[in-house]
């Protein structure tokens, strides 16, 4: 079995003495005493108590960015939702160490304001690359940009939630859910979705053919799709 970094060693002192002193009372050469590392070591991993605590928010957001780069125009919705599944994904990863920061900023207002200004970030970027994909300057396109980002945030943040309490048994599969129903609240520039085949298209004609006789190859086109 392999050795834990020296980063893994020093967040598992720090949320042990979090636990047993209190976050405000343990200072940084407690933390480097306790993973048997010098106070150097610990700055070269970290450049703060808090930084133990949080994940890398900067490496996330640009995770983020580079996966909405990607996409076109047709195709930006689906990047808005691989991008949250993305960040679900990092904290499935971290496993406990989610989960003990989740119980620790539910107990130190400083850390729940700096958790409140890191997701404000993330909101900030989906709702700024949501503008550009509405291509609308309006005000009524900035609101529904404004909102959307906000209902992305909402629900990725819904599941982790879930997923931290252990209530969530699967929690990939309840994000690709909860974003389907908030893509579904707001319909692409112009009434088009992304993905084709989301609905029936029925056109209307006159046909000397008798309706009996017309209504299988009717029913077969809506239930095929059309011919590729």
């Amino acid at each position: 079995m392999s050795k834990p970094s020296t980063r893994v060693r020093l967040a598992d002192a720090a949320f042990a003495l979090f636990d047993e002193r209190g976050y405000e009372q343990t200072t940084i050469d407690d933390i480097a005493e306790r993973a048997g590392v010098g106070r150097t070591t610990f700055f070269r991993n970290y450049r703060s108590k808090e930084e133990v605590i949080f994940p890398d928010h900067d490496r996330l957001l640009e995770l983020i960015r580079d996966r909405l780069a990607t996409s076109n125009h047709r195709t930006a919705l689906i990047a808005v939702s691989d991008a949250v599944r993305l960040v679900l994904l990092h904290y499935l990863d971290e496993g406990e160490i989610a989960r003990r920061r989740y119980a620790l900023t539910s107990k130190v207002p400083a850390l729940r304001d700096r958790e409140i200004a890191s997701v404000a970030r993330y909101q900030r970027l989906f709702r700024e690359f949501i503008a550009d994909w509405m291509g609308d300057p309006t005000e009524s396109a900035s609101l529904r940009a404004e909102l959307m980002a906000a209902s992305v945030a909402a629900a990725h943040n819904h599941v982790l939630r879930r997923w931290l309490r252990g209530e969530s048994a699967d929690p990939v599969t309840e994000v690709d859910d909860a974003m389907g129903e908030v893509l579904r609240l707001f319909p692409a520039p112009g009434g088009e979705r992304d993905g084709a085949g989301q609905g029936t298209t029925v056109v209307a004609f006159r046909t000397s053919v008798d309706l009996d006789a017309l209504l299988p190859s009717l029913r077969r086109l809506v239930e095929e799709g059309p011919a590729r």
